[in-house]
């Protein structure tokens, strides 16, 4: 079973490893499987983090890949670690599913790249500003459970900034011309987003309203996620919303959509630019 909560970095690493391990050792999915006396699936399940770390499982399969103690000592240490819920378990109640996977990556990531082609990107959006938007999406939300949504978003940021994880963000003017809430809302948005502009670890990029079309236009919002960790590689996030979010590790998928990003970016008015009025 998929931990509740999402896997946190930790326990990708750690199954990330062990399938290093394992295609090292030249060993089949079969095989491994065999070791522990169960079915192929659920060692794939264990290298994709879907379901917890168990030390009686890992050790079979460190044993029949013949790692030596050097390396399969951190590895079994780490299971504890591994296993804990993340940070953002107590809001899990009001988290969807992809949103457990997306910030299990988010909470450890070094860079965030952010594109969102009509509203201003999550990560820089004000209580009142994601609290409007709160209540078109999820109308049948109670106050209490609105305001759990919006201290999930205060708890991001903040450890993000914490962190010093580098957010990059690439909106159109349009994001400044729609109107989520009342005028203040908007108003007190705008201001955020200039202050915001002035942080050492924040890039803002603002698309004029006639600026040519670019590698993002009319692209649904995207997020890139880099983790500082060699067995985890750069990660996307593509909304279709309505639909569903996919969470993306093909290296080949997530480098066309950083290709794309990048494109757009060097099209845009340079980081620094005040915003169009």
């Amino acid at each position: 079973m998929r931990p509740r909560s999402g896997p946190t970095v930790q326990h990708r690493v750690l199954a990330a490893r062990l399938r290093i391990l394992r295609e090292q050792a030249g060993i089949s999915l079969k095989a491994a499987a065999d070791a522990l006396g169960a079915h192929p699936a659920t060692v794939r399940r264990i290298e994709r983090a879907e379901t917890g770390l168990d030390a009686r499982q890992v050790t079979g399969l460190l044993r029949r890949y013949g790692v030596p103690p050097a390396v399969a000592e951190p590895i079994l240490a780490g299971l504890g670690a591994a296993n804990l819920p993340g940070w953002w378990h107590h809001w899990r109640d009001v988290m969807e599913g992809w949103q457990q996977d997306v910030i299990g990556v988010e909470s450890s990531a070094s860079l965030v790249r952010t594109w969102h082609p009509a509203l201003v990107p999550e990560l820089l959006r004000t209580p009142a500003y994601a609290a409007a938007l709160y209540r078109m999406r999820y109308p049948d939300d109670s106050p209490v459970r609105r305001e759990r949504r919006v201290e999930l978003l205060r708890e991001r940021r903040r450890r993000l900034g914490e962190r010093g994880t580098a957010l990059w963000a690439l909106l159109p003017a349009v994001a400044l011309h729609t109107r989520v809430g009342d005028p203040q809302t908007m108003a007190e948005q705008r201001r955020a987003l200039a202050a915001a502009m002035e942080r050492q670890h924040i890039t803002v990029q603002v698309v004029p309203l006639d600026h040519p079309p670019h590698a993002m236009t009319a692209m649904p919002p995207l997020h890139l996620l880099r983790v500082p960790a060699p067995e985890i590689g750069d990660q996307a996030v593509l909304e279709t919303p309505g639909v569903r979010v996919d969470l993306v590790d093909d290296p080949d998928a997530v480098m066309a959509y950083r290709i794309r990003l990048d494109a757009a970016c060097a099209a845009a008015p340079p980081p620094g630019t005040p915003l169009p009025l």
